[in-house]
């Protein structure tokens, strides 16, 4: 079985993504300048929609103190230094700019969704309204032929120079008819392959569109693969989770406009900044694991005073991804803060490993300290925790990767 206690152990045992979060001042004072560069080239070019930052934010009423309280946070969650921050936030004034074609397939909208439901916008959320979104048939207003041609035109005329999202998997069974696109019944392989061709990075959101999601899932009928089975040699970056944050979009975006390249990536084609966190390691109720205090099922106690709910499922260790940090609903909660386990939406095959109840409380785990193998209910006080949330993302990293490279040098 997938989920036997070896799996288990192999995983909780394993060395988590090593977060370089300090690359030596050379490094920054270089990448400064580049971006300074960068930002000046753009800033030259007649913006692509009109719409400016500064008055969209006013509008809604955020102050500039609210809005460098943002700045200063989303440098921190890129894991720039703080001289970057002027940098950030005149490359969130620039972000119309750049041309952006976001296709769907195989998929809910879920991601579109989550871009859309918010009750009082963040600065996240009105990056969107800044950016120049030039094509999306799910918000867009034209339909048909009328739809098809906005499309066309876009590519057409931003050839090289759009990021092309992509929502949803690819279905690839009986020729790739399961998924087919406008009048002319392109196959959704087909519209990938066309669409990507001319872009200047590809950018796949949500688990559909990383990993095949759920319509992989098994006995997986349609064949559904994700971007990265398909696209070769084009700068791909991978944004998972069900649905994908939107403050990890929006990373992603200033990341290229301002350094006009792609975020350092895991193996798995994240992004670092977003994906170099495990969530257990970050999870507000480690404190509780480490004292050996579970839920043992639903509605207990332990459920009542929110331990830890690894026996009743949560694959928190399995799982990277900064959801424990930046949340979810603008920023109110995320599943486990709300007493559900975390479901590993963000790593491959999740549905097929990960997303049901299932207590592994007898699989043998190795202590974070090393060395000693014990079953989750011997895990005691004591243990090393990487937890730091409060002080601050970027300090959270460093922490994290320095308690990492503690360990593996103990190892």
């Amino acid at each position: 079985m997938v989920d036997s206690q070896d799996m288990v152990k192999k995983v909780f045992t394993q060395k988590s993504a090593r977060i370089d979060t300090n690359k030596g001042e050379n490094y920054y004072n270089n990448l400064f300048e580049k971006a300074k560069q960068r930002l000046s080239t753009l800033k030259k070019q007649a913006p692509l929609k009109d719409i400016d930052m500064v008055d969209v934010i006013e509008t809604e009423g955020i102050n500039r103190r609210d809005f460098m309280k943002w700045v200063s946070g989303t440098t921190a969650t890129l894991m720039l230094p703080p001289m970057f921050e002027p940098l950030v936030a005149e490359a969130t004034e620039l972000m119309n700019r750049v041309p952006v074609v976001w296709i769907e397939l195989q998929d809910c909208a879920g991601n579109s969704e989550a871009l859309l439901r918010s009750a009082s916008p963040t600065v996240d959320d009105l990056l969107f309204d800044v950016l120049s979104l030039e094509f999306h048939e799910t918000l867009q207003a034209a339909a048909g032929h009328d739809a098809d041609r906005q499309l066309e035109d876009a590519v057409e005329h931003f050839k090289g120079q759009y990021l092309l999202f992509v929502e949803g998997a690819i279905p690839m069974a009986n020729n790739g008819m399961y998924g087919t696109i406008g009048a002319s019944g392109e196959t959704f392989h087909e519209h990938l392959m066309r669409m990507s061709k001319d872009a200047a990075a590809v950018i796949a959101v949500g688990t559909c569109a990383t990993f095949g999601g759920i319509p992989a899932a098994a006995p997986n009928p349609t064949g559904a693969v994700g971007v990265m089975d398909l696209v070769k040699g084009k700068p791909l970056i991978n944004i998972p989770a069900c649905p994908a944050n939107p403050a990890n979009m929006v990373g992603v975006i200033l990341h290229y406009i301002l350094t006009g390249q792609v975020p350092e990536l895991d193996s798995l084609l994240r992004p670092k900044f977003a994906f170099g966190y495990r969530i257990h390691d970050n999870c507000e109720r480690r404190a509780h694991f480490d004292a050996g205090e579970f839920v043992e099922e639903f509605g207990d106690d332990g459920a009542k005073n929110n331990w830890c709910l690894y026996k009743v499922g949560c694959k928190g260790p399995m799982t990277f991804n900064n959801c424990s940090i930046i949340r979810y609903n603008e920023g109110t909660n995320w599943p486990v803060g709300v007493g559900r386990g975390c479901i590993g939406c963000s790593e491959p095959d999740f549905w097929d490993k990960y997303a049901y109840q299932r207590p592994m409380a007898g699989a043998n785990i190795k202590a974070p300290t090393g060395g000693v193998e014990k079953t989750v209910d011997e895990f005691g006080l004591g243990l090393l925790t990487a937890t730091a949330v409060g002080i601050g993302v970027h300090a959270v990293a460093s922490a994290v990767a320095g308690k990492k490279s503690e360990h593996n040098e103990e190892e």
